[in-house]
């Protein structure tokens, strides 16, 4: 019994009271302390740390399409090569197989991707082991394969498929928990605008307003992708782009701002210096372990990226090549992003879906050790047999 005059009560209830008061404090305190917040510069951007879902990921496919895979010869340069630089086996093909006075433009309606089925696609992907895609928005001749508001006429809405092929192909790989990236080109070779600011020695930014920043806030806005693959930064400094002011807001404000993953390829200062993950080169293959996570993009094609029709079957890497490439690349503590080129009807070749599938079976047995492993303290058995 109590003191006279005291109300009982159990030991338990008043602990708990003050468990529950002590509790409520620290979130109190945590709610009071700010969020992280990025700041658009380098070093502080640098400073995030990498979503995990990527390094533990390992394997992703790369998808090159867009009108480049109409004329389908030579390379997704196709435009570029025939009148950028002019080169006379490009003038030839043009004059060979297609009426006088045919612009590239004119390719546009018959990018048809009529056979495009995303279900498909996905089903093919996921098969094939990836636990990641990434899809071209805008190659550098700027046809963009979303309705994009700063593209008119020449996007994937307006002209040929009349269909958003980014949303639809990342409904369908959402569908089985595949992380969706983009690819998008910084720059555009014939934008009136672009050739403008490039006049100007890159002192004026009217590319970059109109065009460069508004589709990426877009892209992010209305597909919330998990990651962004930035390209065609070569010709300007990141201060042309806006691209730290664009990072910032990604990392602090955006809807994708914890898991979003991006590459190194903001300016011709950035790449394998700054950004996310680092690409550094296409095809880089590191002879040693970074200090910084990295990723191998390479082609099935080895000459192209995007769909050509006179691929010979000596120009596909052998199966055993990409298996072989995939095991250095993740003993080195690198993803492996393996590309693939649709034709513009959005079918995906036979001898693509069969290396595809083939490095799907292999890590269907040996996934347990490519999926979310470490590099080891050595990586390369230097003898005669290349144990990685």
């Amino acid at each position: 019994m109590g003191a006279p005059g005291k109300k009982w009560r159990p030991v338990g209830t008043e602990l708990l009271l003050l468990l529950l008061l002590l509790l409520g404090a620290t979130e109190s305190v945590r709610r009071a302390q700010p969020l992280r917040r990025y700041t658009p510069d380098w070093p502080s951007l640098d400073s995030r740390p990498l979503p995990s879902w990527f390094d533990e990921a390992k394997f992703g496919v790369f998808i090159h399409w867009g009108v480049f895979s109409v004329p389908a010869w030579g390379s997704e340069w196709f435009w570029w090569n025939w009148q950028g630089e002019g080169r006379p086996q490009y003038q030839r093909f043009m004059r060979d197989n297609y009426p006088p006075g045919f612009s590239y433009a004119d390719f546009g309606p018959q990018f048809t991707a009529r056979f495009f089925h995303p279900e498909e696609w996905a089903d093919l992907f996921q098969a094939a082991g990836a636990k990641y895609v990434v899809l071209t928005t805008k190659h550098h001749e700027g046809f963009t394969n979303w309705p994009s508001p700063v593209s008119w006429n020449w996007n994937s809405k307006d002209v040929g498929p009349h269909r958003d092929l980014v949303g639809e192909l990342g409904t369908a790989l959402r569908k089985r928990n595949i992380h969706y990236g983009l690819y998008h080109s910084l720059l555009e070779w014939f934008h009136p605008l672009y050739l403008f600011d490039k006049k100007n020695g890159f002192k004026t930014q009217y590319f970059v307003s109109a065009k460069t920043m508004p589709e990426l806030y877009d892209l992010v806005n209305r597909y919330k992708p998990d990651l962004i693959w930035s390209d065609g930064e070569w010709e300007c400094p990141d201060t042309y782009w806006n691209s730290t002011n664009f990072l910032s807001w990604l990392y602090n404000d955006s809807p994708v701002k914890d898991e979003v993953v991006v590459n190194d390829r903001w300016g011709q200062n950035c790449s394998c210096h700054h950004g996310g993950y680092y690409n550094c080169e296409d095809k880089f293959k590191p002879q040693s372990l970074p200090d910084h996570k990295w990723e191998m993009c390479t082609s099935i094609d080895k000459f192209s990226w995007g769909y050509r029709r006179d691929m010979a079957m000596s120009d596909v890497t052998e199966e055993s090549e990409i298996i072989s490439e995939l095991v250095q690349t993740v003993s080195l503590g690198g993803n492996y992003l393996l590309n693939i080129g649709p034709t513009k009807d959005g079918l995906i070749v036979p001898i693509f879906q069969e290396r595809l599938l083939a490095l799907g079976k292999w890590l269907s047995i040996n996934g347990e050790s490519i999926y979310a492993s470490k590099p080891w303290r050595v990586q390369w058995e230097k003898n005669t047999t290349s144990v990685w």
